[in-house]
């Protein structure tokens, strides 16, 4: 099965706690509880848990199609090419894809750019702002001589606005670029920005704070 767990994870998980996989057959993000993945990797029981349904367990049929955003070649089910207008390897190219080709609203928020312009007065040093070429994703905030980078989560990151499909979505995202950021050696800071309903300069200087404070320590 393919896990997008840590082995740390899994450890603290309790055994009714969801943990993410991916289905061999489609790729889809799926959960198990940990006493199920428990009980596969002991072979315990049938192997189709790396499966996300019986469908996928049976192997439908699939083609070869190319990812619109980076041009990697993979396999996607027949039936799913037909609903698809566009095809992509994960949901960072998705992502990724989508923000680049908006025709309408902007990519960032009122909040980052006040902290791009907060940021780069304050200090001397390169900081990177929604910078993609260090995971293959975009992150917020980089500074590169520290390996240090932050991610302004607001509400979309912990409720579910638009359903809980969409917010599994972006947790998995979420997971994945935590993950990344370990492999790359960067560390990575999640600040929790859902409290600010809308922008204002007054409430954004908390999050400022935050940000120069964890700086600052790693200088000094």
């Amino acid at each position: 099965m393919i896990k997008l767990f840590s082995e740390t994870e899994y450890q603290d998980a309790r055994y009714k706690d969801l943990l993410p996989l991916r289905c061999t057959c489609c790729d889809k993000i799926f959960y198990r509880t940990k006493n199920s993945i428990r009980r596969a990797l002991l072979k315990l029981t049938a192997g189709t848990r790396e499966y996300c349904s019986s469908s996928c367990a049976n192997g439908l049929p699939k083609q070869l199609v190319k990812c619109k955003q980076c041009g990697k070649e993979f396999l996607k089910q027949s039936s799913r090419i037909k609903k698809t207008k566009n095809n992509f390897c994960s949901q960072s190219c998705a992502a990724t894809y989508n923000n680049e080709h908006k025709t309408t609203g902007t990519r960032r928020s009122k909040l980052e750019a006040y902290l791009e312009e907060q940021l780069t007065t304050i200090y001397e040093f390169p900081i990177k702002f929604n910078s993609k070429e260090e995971i293959n994703s975009e992150l917020d905030i980089f500074v590169p001589h520290l390996r240090l980078a932050f991610e302004l989560n607001g509400i979309y990151h912990y409720e579910p606005i638009h359903g809980k499909e969409l917010l599994n979505k972006i947790t998995n995202n979420d997971n994945r670029m935590y993950q990344a950021c370990i492999e790359n050696n960067i560390s990575l800071c999640t600040i929790d920005t859902s409290s600010q309903k809308y922008f204002k300069p007054e409430s954004s200087k908390m999050f400022l704070n935050i940000i120069t404070t964890i700086i600052d320590s790693k200088v000094l």
